[in-house]
């Protein structure tokens, strides 16, 4: 039977759209202040008002169902809705195979769901992204809603290329440990490569397999990560 851990979690301007790639880290000191790459033309995009539905830590729908669009906040990324993060206060291992999980992707959507709540949110579309989603900034009651998921530590920056503001929400999270930074956490492009299981079903053994074999992660690992189980998931 899957575990499941039950928390509650309390309750401007970009210099350009990001869009997901593979984070070198350690070469953000480095890239920060920089200008950014050249790219192509901007394409005239509208501006989008009105009630959401939030999709999941980093993604909006305006309109009903089947008739609206969606819209992706622009410059982070959050941890996908079934993807799990590890507590890394692994203390009885005689009986867990594997740290206490975290659902990190509905604590995300959560976090966004809380900030909107029922008011009007108004999102400016900058760009789209490779799958055609309008990529946007976007505000709900004067609340940068990007800048909040980075405040509180459940979405991390896309690129390095970004405003001081954002940078500072990311790098004060990470050291507070809020959110996803207070646990361990795989990157979520690896995780959109490797997880075979994309479902909400997914096991919370199967993303700490794909921890011990990590390439890239987002947060400190914990001791003994590699001592794993078998594999369980497959």
């Amino acid at each position: 039977m899957r575990s499941r851990l039950f928390l509650f979690i309390a309750a401007s301007s970009l210099a350009q759209p990001a869009f997901a790639a593979d984070p070198i880290y350690q070469n953000w000191h480095a890239l920060r202040g920089q200008a950014a790459p050249p790219v192509a033309a901007a394409v005239r995009l509208p501006t989008f008002k009105g009630p959401v539905t939030v999709v999941d830590g980093r993604t909006l729908w305006f309109g009903t169902l089947g008739n609206g669009y969606k819209v992706r906040l622009a410059g982070i990324d959050t941890c996908e809705l079934p993807q799990w993060a590890l507590n890394p206060k692994w203390i009885n291992r005689d009986k867990q195979q594997a740290p206490t999980p975290v659902p990190c992707g509905p604590f995300a959507k959560a976090w966004l769901k809380r900030t909107v709540g029922n008011r009007p949110t108004t999102c400016v579309g900058l760009a789209y992204a490779n799958d055609g989603i309008p990529v946007a900034q976007c505000t709900t009651n004067g609340v940068d809603l990007a800048a909040e998921m980075l405040r509180v530590g459940w979405a991390r920056l896309d690129s390095p290329y970004i405003n001081a503001q954002y940078y500072a929400y990311q790098t004060n999270a990470m050291a507070a440990r809020y959110g996803m930074w207070g646990t361990y956490v795989l990157d979520m492009n690896e995780w959109r490569r490797k997880a075979v299981d994309k479902t909400l079903d997914r096991h919370p053994i199967a993303d700490f397999n794909l921890l011990t074999e990590r390439k890239s992660e987002i947060s400190p690992p914990f001791a003994d990560a590699r001592n794993k189980p078998k594999r369980t998931d497959r």
